[in-house]
């Protein structure tokens, strides 16, 4: 017979003051997905438009111009966008409450019927499904957070837009800025390279990162965000080139 898991394999402790003190606590907002947003977006828009016009053969000073006023105007507009969708999201749930909390008041009977019917799908019946609904409906906040969830499938949540937005904004300024190093410090003919192998490490890098939140092995992760961002850098410094020839800048 196998030994049981100790606490050193999983990922947190099973002692009861352990579980009491950490449910408590209540499940932690994270903004790693609004910083590998910005992160992969900065570093994705401010390299493309380098590429691009590096590939037209324009010169260092229109390089930082127009990659200097990407990066703050695509980071704002990137970083006001999230604000504005976490901000929806709350404001969604919160609509979605008074509306239940509207339907408890006016037709109790019809609410508690659809706790019985989504309670009995899912394998309850009998006394346990009576006592399952009684305890939920006795208690309107209770009642109300459940309907919420199982009808209209609305995860609570207490993100904070201004925290998501300012995590966006700030990825993007620093993943950002890595492109345009070379430019800056006077690499001359290889400071396209140098920004492409730069911005590959970011690219990498951040991959590397998101995989600890995730299943996928850390060079898995690494290599799927190190293409995708490198493949759009490409297609920007090809346009560029395509662009000066059929033009003739």
């Amino acid at each position: 017979m196998s030994a049981a898991p100790s606490d050193t394999d999983i990922e947190h402790s099973h002692d009861p003051q352990d579980i009491a003190a950490r449910l408590k606590k209540g499940p932690q907002n994270s903004y790693l997905r609004d910083w590998v947003l910005g992160g992969i977006d900065g570093a994705v828009t401010t390299f493309a438009v380098v590429a691009g016009v590096a590939g037209a053969e324009l010169s260092t000073t229109i390089i930082l111009i127009l990659g200097v006023a990407n990066l703050v105007a695509d980071g704002f507009s990137m970083a006001a966008g999230n604000y504005s969708g976490v901000k929806a999201e709350r404001d969604d749930y919160q609509r979605l409450r008074e509306t239940e909390q509207r339907h408890i008041t006016l037709s109790p009977e019809g609410e508690r019927e659809e706790i019985r019917q989504i309670f009995a799908a899912k394998g309850f019946e009998g006394d346990h499904l009576d006592t399952a609904v009684d305890i939920i409906t006795a208690h309107q906040e209770r009642w109300i957070e459940v309907m919420v969830e199982e009808e209209y499938g609305a995860a609570k949540t207490n993100r904070s837009p201004m925290k998501a937005g300012a995590a966006t904004f700030a990825a993007f300024l620093i993943c950002g800025a890595v492109p345009l190093l070379p430019f800056v410090f006077g690499a001359g003919a290889n400071a396209l390279l140098s920004a492409s192998i730069m911005t590959g490490f970011v690219f990498f890098g951040i991959g590397a990162m998101k995989s600890k939140w995730s299943t996928s092995p850390w060079w898995s992760s690494a290599l799927e965000t190190f293409l995708i961002g490198m493949t759009a850098a490409g297609f920007a410094f090809i346009v560029g080139a395509l662009l000066k020839s059929w033009v003739g800048v």
